[in-house]
């Protein structure tokens, strides 16, 4: 067997999303034969996706019957220069926003977190709002981050998430006067000063609204994918929109929008009431051309879970707790969605290029 005959093989895989084989698409980054070994590297971008890891098991049946044992390596290429990196050793970072206050977006954000790392994916939470830091309470932590001998901070670990916040630095009693760019100045130390270490998704539960300090956390970090909050009733859609327009104006590829309090499942009479009116972050989704995450229902047992520091995500036997797990799985199938285009684009281009450079040699 010799690399052309994995190559042949490799090329039944599909891509279910864009729709090609691995092979054309250029998300096989190399294939080498040694002894008894096949190396595969493989270009994917979004660790523990439900689709990537169907993607990676298909490869291995394809070369089951083959006697060699195979190296299946996934290369996750994020498209950002390592020197222009703030936080080199994260692989994605998704922002999780919100046009206004009071539609969980915290929520949202604890149980994305929990969520990912519940599948196994190495995991940061930031809470990036310095106003009503509220991350630290809902998983229920209350120690403070150490520091290392050289000044820098080593995050406080919770259900197997590293987390920081600006609640363990200003603590309850003091009042919180910040201006603008001492906010900005305070997230970049917070980013910089801080022993992330290697984590395949970092989350950060930005403040709501579009103002100065969600552009300037954008302009210094480089965002791989938003997750835009949104509540059904019209004006939360609303708001939503102008996250949506702030995140297009910076590039950064929205995943999609998930519509949280969709409904409340009465405990006593069983039925569904929908108190905030119906189907808003599915409309949103569909007039803005944006994929839907999903919906969220109004479960007494998030704020529970919120409160006694247990994510949701993480009760096996809840259905809000099923439905953050769906959500959790698509947004990771949608931030690999967004690298492979991405590579699959880029490389199709360089070939281009390099076809064109070659026509002029004649």
């Amino acid at each position: 067997m010799d690399e052309a005959d994995v190559y042949d093989r490799l090329e039944s895989v599909e891509d279910p999303d864009l729709g090609d084989d691995i092979v054309s698409l250029g998300l096989v980054n190399d294939v080498t034969i040694d002894d008894d070994t096949i190396h595969i590297s493989l270009v994917l971008g979004a660790p523990y996706s439900p689709t990537e890891t169907a993607m990676a098991n298909e490869v291995r049946d394809v070369l089951s019957d083959v006697d060699y044992e195979l190296d299946l390596a996934a290369d996750v290429d994020t498209g950002v220069d390592a020197d222009e990196q703030v936080l080199p050793g994260v692989e994605n970072i998704i922002a999780v926003a919100s046009g206004k206050g009071g539609v969980g977006k915290s929520t949202i954000a604890v149980n994305l977190a929990a969520g990912l790392s519940e599948m196994g994916a190495r995991v940061g939470l930031f809470d990036a709002d310095v106003y009503g830091p509220n991350v630290p309470r809902m998983v229920d932590a209350d120690e403070r981050p150490q520091a290392t001998q050289d000044e820098r901070l080593i995050p406080v670990e919770k259900f197997g998430m590293k987390l920081m916040s600006m609640d363990f630095l200003v603590g309850e009693d003091d009042p919180v006067i910040w201006r603008g760019p001492m906010v900005h100045k305070v997230l970049t130390q917070l980013w910089e000063d801080v022993e992330w270490g290697s984590l395949d998704y970092m989350v950060i539960d930005l403040p709501p609204g579009t103002g100065d300090t969600q552009l300037s956390m954008l302009q210094t970090v480089p965002v791989s994918g938003s997750v835009i909050v949104t509540t059904p009733q019209e004006v939360a859609v609303d708001d939503a929109r102008k996250g949506l327009e702030m995140f297009g104006k910076h590039e950064t590829p929205v995943l999609g929008i998930v519509e949280n309090m969709s409904t409340f499942q009465c405990p006593d009479c069983g039925s569904e009431h929908h108190i905030f009116g119906e189907g808003g972050g599915q409309a949103f989704a569909d007039e803005s051309d944006m994929p839907f995450l999903g919906s969220i229902p109004i479960d007494p047992a998030v704020r529970e879970g919120g409160d006694d520091g247990k994510p949701v995500v993480l009760d096996e036997d809840s259905e809000t707790g099923e439905a953050l797990r769906e959500f959790a799985a698509e947004t990771a199938d949608m931030q690999g969605i967004v690298h492979r285009r991405g590579i699959s684009v880029q490389r199709s281009q360089d070939e281009h290029e390099h076809d064109h450079d070659h026509s002029h040699d004649h």
